[in-house]
């Protein structure tokens, strides 16, 4: 019943690609799974990272749910597209008997889960949540004692641990998305749950919006938008651009395309994919960018190099990239290698931007 975990492929897809798309945790999991009478039960699994638990379980045909494009797409892949995810928690229809769940890294997102998860539930549904020791967060252990019932573990094995509980408590409403006030803005902010730095503006980002230029520019990517604060401040500055956002969160998305539309009458384009591989859009006049340096709990600086690569694709001739980072990482090395310039725009104690052309 169970297949095995070695076919299993990260996404995107890397030549002499040096991690696998498995872990400790799943292993666990699955192998838990195996003493477990799962023949007509219904199954829901939640942020599984690369597939490896709902392509080794295929066949009791789970509901599969993950916020991420990366997953899902990786989900697709290892499963032949037999497996098309859910990505939407509003999606996620009837009851279930047994929800499998990677515990995020973002607990509001996994109360979020647990909140709708709640009126997915009957009476002794079982939940088993997986996690690596290092990332498994106090936190977790209130949020299912507070929405779903009483937890015990597991020992730990291979670095890894299981939560168990079972459903004992009633149905709940989020407490997500959040309504949030932004300085400099006058409306409202939408945020969904597993947005970075929800309830306020980051530093990062703030520096950002103080720096981001004026002009006749007709064509402007937002990406990695977030709640789409970024593009947002751009089509207040440049007010006969046309804005396209994307993002690797559905939350993201669903954050920026409400965003944009309290402040905006104008139509706006929103793409949800892996920085910006499909490029549906090109001829980009400037390209604005805040690059996140961790995919899932795997930490470097693999999604910045595709994120200027592809916006060097999707940029015309004289067309910019401005980009802000961390000081120590050097980003305007990276620009440099692809567009053969970069010029620093603005730096504090802890953040540069940095701008190169095309």
């Amino acid at each position: 019943m169970l297949k095995p975990l070695t076919s299993i492929k990260r996404y995107p897809l890397q030549t002499n690609e040096k991690l696998q798309g498995w872990d400790s945790a799943d292993e666990l999991i699955l192998s838990h799974a195996r003493s477990l009478d799962l023949i007509g039960k219904r199954i829901l699994i939640l942020n599984d990272n690369f597939g490896a638990l709902s392509v080794s379980l295929e066949d009791l045909r789970p509901v599969t749910y993950t916020d991420s494009f990366v997953s899902a797409k990786a989900i697709e892949l290892n499963s032949g597209r037999r497996i098309i995810p859910l990505h939407d928690l509003e999606s996620i229809e009837g009851t279930f008997d047994l929800i499998l769940i990677r515990i995020p890294k973002n607990m509001s997102f996994f109360e979020d889960q647990l909140c709708h998860l709640s009126g997915h539930l009957h009476t002794g549904s079982k939940i088993i949540c997986a996690s690596m020791v290092k990332h498994l967060a106090p936190t977790s252990f209130d949020l299912l004692n507070k929405y779903i019932g009483s937890t015990t573990t597991s020992l730990a094995e291979k670095k890894a641990r299981l939560i168990f509980a079972d459903f004992q408590k009633s149905q709940v409403i989020s407490p997500y998305p959040q309504s949030v006030k932004l300085d400099g803005f006058e409306k409202i902010f939408l945020n969904h749950s597993n947005l970075f730095s929800r309830e306020k503006l980051d530093i990062g980002t703030r520096f950002f919006l103080d720096h981001l230029p004026s002009g006749n520019f007709q064509k402007i990517l937002d990406l990695g938008c977030a709640n789409g604060v970024i593009g947002i401040k751009a089509k207040m500055l440049n007010p006969k651009a046309r804005i396209i956002f994307s993002d690797e969160s559905w939350m993201a998305i669903k954050s920026a395309t409400a965003n944009y539309r309290s402040h905006f009458d104008d139509e706006a384009e929103f793409v949800w994919t892996n920085c910006f591989e499909d490029k549906p859009v090109k001829d980009f006049d400037l390209v604005l960018c805040n690059p996140p340096f961790h995919q899932q709990t795997t930490i470097g600086d693999f999604i910045a190099w595709q994120m200027f690569k592809d916006s060097f694709e999707v940029l015309k001739a004289s067309g910019s990239l401005i980009v802000i980072g961390n000081s120590h990482l050097g980003y305007q090395i990276k620009m440099k290698k692809i567009f053969g310039n970069a010029r620093i725009v603005a730096t504090n104690q802890k953040f540069i931007i940095c701008e190169s052309g095309k």
